[in-house]
């Protein structure tokens, strides 16, 4: 009996700290349901009056907003895909090739993981600038083909628990190292693939400041620099609370469904790359 009330006083505990940080989502929900003028009404309107079901298609019907979206989806896919195949390459390499210095090159690789991102902002600025690579999406893909200092580690990680039987046998049957990788290590590692894609896809669907000082043409921005429309929009001093938040529900139920989806696979992929507890 003092185990069952130990368990019902835990799950309790987690219902209700989950409410608590589900009440942020939940306003900005319901928020984007109301009216402006039920969004800063004093006292809070936890219930709209009538459903303003209208608010999403006034959003979608913004100028350029299936732009953004679409360049969301476009470069959160080639980003996320150049990421987790540079990545795998790098990590296949690091767990079975023995070559000079591996283990330094490994190590600095896992240095750069200390460097704030905010640091290399106007160095990589300066860089595009004189590729001619501004306002075009080069920076915004290029880049993540070159591998990502975590994910290198993970999938490392994880290639370092096959067993080097396997490889062995394959060299035997006259398999290359690319064919070995694609046929045999690639297929093994669906799980951390997965986590890959899931950490790397919602990193790259919620970028911001790197679109945003790369790309200087409305028509060109992703989903989180457009959203800024609905905040300070020039020549219109009209509040629009009521369809930020609408916009901002649209762009957060895709992480969610890709985070549902794939969550499984997520565990599997933490656990079995050597990096849980």
């Amino acid at each position: 009996m003092p185990t069952l009330a130990r368990r019902f006083s835990l799950h309790l505990i987690a219902i209700a700290l989950g409410a608590v940080l589900m009440l942020p989502f939940y306003w900005a929900a319901i928020g984007s349901l109301k009216r402006m003028t039920e969004v800063r009404q004093i006292p809070l309107v936890w219930w709209p009056a009538i459903l303003q079901w209208i608010n999403y298609s006034d959003v979608w019907n913004v100028r350029f907003f299936p732009n953004w979206v679409a360049n969301s989806v476009f470069l959160t896919v080639v980003a996320t895909t150049g990421t987790v195949v540079s990545s795998s390459l790098a990590g296949y390499a690091f767990a079975r090739f023995r070559f000079p210095g591996r283990n330094l090159l490994f190590t600095i690789t896992l240095a750069t993981l200390m460097l704030p991102g905010y640091v290399l902002l106007i160095p990589n600025f300066m860089l595009f600038w004189q590729l001619g690579w501004l306002n075009t999406y080069l920076p915004l893909t290029v880049p993540f083909w070159f591998g990502s200092a975590f994910f290198i580690f993970l999938f490392r990680q994880f290639f370092m628990t096959v067993p080097i039987e396997l490889d062995e046998a394959a060299r035997i049957d006259g398999a290359s190292y690319p064919r070995i990788f694609w046929s045999i290590m690639l297929p093994l590692s669906g799980p951390v693939v997965a986590t890959a894609a899931i950490i790397e896809g919602i990193n790259q669907w919620n970028s911001f400041l790197r679109p945003l000082i790369i790309l200087n043409r409305p028509e060109t921005y992703p989903l989180s620099v457009g959203l800024r429309y609905f905040v300070v929009n020039p020549g219109d001093n009209l509040p629009k609370d009521h369809l930020l938040m609408a916009a901002s529900i649209i762009m957060t139920l895709p992480v969610i469904i890709l985070f549902f989806v794939g969550q499984r696979a997520f565990v599997r992929g933490v656990v079995m790359s050597g990096i849980k507890g």
